[in-house]
């Protein structure tokens, strides 16, 4: 099986274990992937309000390109992008490629001043990465410096349903419903994992989790075979299997989820000044996800006192626009904390 998790030898001498995931995005269900294959004799429920493709990874771009958190230490947001990176180009390089929606595209970050890092912390994982030559730079008038690599489109409307096969084949079970507090949830479960991403506001609390709206336009324009991507994050073209999707916008604190008329014409006129042949595209229609935006990723256990007890919750959200990008390295790292807590747990009673 592709990049399958390790399985813990202690897991099975454990008692079965419940546990369950909130979310069923792309770190949800990734989550849940690896603790499913990796503690066989725990089970492991997804709830989610809304499953593909009605979430927001649903919507994002799928081209892996790592932020860059200010307070985390870099080593291991290297760790999380690589790990997800290998994965998934395990992924595109098997059968299952096609129905999983993971494959290679080639292209170039364009900057309109020369950074000051000119060598991004991912720079090193993805696939040949270069500085761009001055025959490259031709082509963008405006802009200055530039990366040239190769790097992994993950197109979410087809892997999210993959994933969840996978899910399942593992012997997980995915349950639609909504929670509003981890109370609900402590009697019948032992361990809570939260990949809720923006549900954590209300669900957890968390005040520094905040929506950055994201506006695309999906374009039909086959002869597109290379990404360009804006140093500013903002502007972007990336071919898809079917479509190319352009974008973008990112507007902190914006809740509104209907596409903007305006806004799109925006989008596609200043992808057109960076690709003229798109001018001659047909224009398939939009789409509006809520990125789950914090200052930092969150990614960490805490204890949950529920009457005269403590339950463990792993939480893992707060990727913004990385979901997909960091989605595989942070399950593993949540796997960890969970196999923790399943070892953590007291040994049942022999009397």
């Amino acid at each position: 099986m592709l990049n399958e998790c390790k399985l813990n030898p202690q897991s099975e001498i454990m008692e079965r274990v419940r546990i369950i995931v909130v979310g069923a995005g792309v770190v949800g269900l990734s989550t849940a992937v690896c603790i499913a294959e990796s503690i066989p004799h725990c089970s492991v429920t997804v709830l989610a309000e809304k499953c593909s493709p009605d979430t927001t990874s649903d919507v994002a771009a799928g081209m892996l390109h790592a932020p860059l958190f200010p307070d985390i230490p870099v080593d291991r947001q290297k760790r999380w992008f690589k790990n997800t990176f290998d994965h998934l180009l395990a992924i595109s390089e098997s059968s299952e490629a096609a129905d999983a929606g993971v494959f290679l595209v080639f292209g170039w970050e364009i900057f309109r001043e020369v950074p000051r890092e000119k060598r991004p912390f991912w720079s090193q994982d993805v696939l040949g990465f270069r500085f761009m030559t001055d025959a490259e730079l031709k082509k963008f008038p405006q802009h200055k410096f530039g990366h040239a690599f190769t790097t992994i489109k993950c197109e979410c409307l087809t892997y999210l349903p993959w994933l969840e096969k996978r899910f399942r084949k593992a012997g997980g079970q995915i349950q639609l419903g909504r929670v509003t507090d981890f109370g609900q949830l402590c009697q019948g479960y032992d361990i809570i994992v939260n990949c809720s991403g923006l549900g954590s506001t209300a669900l957890a609390g968390d005040r520094q989790l905040h929506p950055v709206r994201g506006q695309i336009l999906k374009v039909y324009a086959p002869w597109l075979k290379h990404f360009i991507r804006d140093g500013d994050g903002l502007t972007y073209i990336y071919p898809g299997a079917k479509s190319v999707t352009l974008g973008g916008t990112r507007q902190a604190g914006d809740w509104r989820l209907m596409a903007d008329g305006e806004e799109r014409v925006e989008i596609f006129e200043r992808c057109c000044r960076l690709e003229p042949s798109l001018q001659k595209s047909l224009q398939l229609g939009d789409a509006v996800g809520l990125r789950p935006g914090r200052r930092n990723l969150r990614l960490e256990r805490e204890m949950y006192q529920f009457r005269n007890r403590q339950v463990p919750i792993v939480h893992n959200y707060g990727h913004g626009g990385g979901g997909i990008s960091l989605s595989w390295g942070t399950a593993l790292e949540t796997l960890q904390l969970v196999q923790q807590c399943v070892s953590d747990r007291p040994l049942p009673s022999r009397l």
